[in-house]
C-alpha cells in the first residue's frame, strides 16, 4: 500500500543515487509505489542491503552528535526529523537528530 512516508523515502534514495526512479501508480484503493532499482556497469546491485532500524515496538532515536555512519560512510541512514525526512549526512550538516528509520548500503 502507498504511504506518504514511503514516497519520501523513495525520493531520498533517488537523490542519494541508490535507485533509478520511482513511480506512484493509482491502482487499487490505496495506490502502489513502483521502484526501479539501479545497477552498476557489470549488472551488480547498487543496494546490497537494507536494515530497518526503528520498529513499532522499539523506536530508535539519535541526537545530532551521535548519528552513526553506515558502513564507514559507504551507506546512508534515513532519519525523520523535525525538519523532514533526510539522510544521515544532511542531518549532521543541519545539526538535527531524529528517529532512524533504516540503513541502506
Amino acid at each position: 500500500p502507498l504511504a506518504k512516508l514511503k514516497v519520501i523515502v523513495a525520493r531520498g534514495l533517488k537523490e542519494q543515487g541508490f535507485i533509478t526512479d520511482y513511480h506512484v501508480l493509482d491502482e487499487g484503493p490505496q495506490g502502489t509505489l513502483k521502484i526501479d532499482l539501479k545497477y552498476g556497469p557489470n549488472n551488480e546491485q547498487v543496494i546490497t542491503g537494507i536494515r530497518r532500524s526503528s520498529k513499532p515496538g522499539r523506536r530508535l532515536y539519535k541526537k545530532s552528535g551521535i548519528i552513526p555512519k553506515v558502513m564507514s560512510g559507504l551507506g546512508i541512514a534515513i532519519l525523520t526529523t523535525s525538519k523532514g525526512v533526510m539522510s544521515d549526512r544532511e542531518a549532521r550538516e543541519q545539526n538535527v537528530g531524529g528517529e532512524m528509520l533504516c540503513e541502506v548500503w
